[in-house]
């Protein structure tokens, strides 16, 4: 297959969309650490805080590395023109193929990221009633026996 300086190119504003949400995502969770930071120092020490700290501070290190592996793709990606320019081929595609790696690695990790921050909002309700986890056929069937 041969590809032209375009198709990388493509790869450049979905990797800055992308980039631009891991970043937003960020500073949603460094606002929560903040904000928990204080709790914590004021003697709020409830079991339930060290569970969102520790959700926490494996999301950070989860959004670090899905910002890494985006950088990288967005290198590569960068290369990858550089080397079709310099008509390099070779080189181009397999940059090219470590973008698409790169930031499918991203993507995985922002869906795993996604999924923990949902079980922290979990963690978060669960002070406040009793959280019964049901299953979805559950949940429908609740929802159309009030209907």
């Amino acid at each position: 297959m041969d590809i032209s300086i375009n198709t990388p190119a493509l790869f450049f504003p979905a990797i800055s969309l992308v980039m631009l949400a891991y970043t937003n995502r960020f500073l949603a969770v460094a606002s929560v650490v903040r904000n928990l930071h204080i709790q914590y120092n004021q003697g709020d020490k409830k079991k339930q805080l060290h569970g969102q700290i520790r959700n926490l501070k494996y999301r950070l290190r989860l959004i670090k590395n899905m910002q890494a592996f985006g950088v990288v793709s967005f290198l590569s990606c960068i290369f990858s023109m550089y080397f079709i320019y310099l008509e390099h081929m070779t080189f181009a595609h397999i940059m090219f193929g470590l973008t698409m790696l790169a930031f499918i690695v991203s993507l995985i990790m922002s869906l795993i990221e996604i999924q923990l921050s949902t079980k922290a909002l979990e963690l978060e309700l669960s002070d406040m009633e009793d959280l019964e986890d049901p299953s979805i056929v559950e949940y429908l069937k609740k929802k159309f026996e009030r209907e």
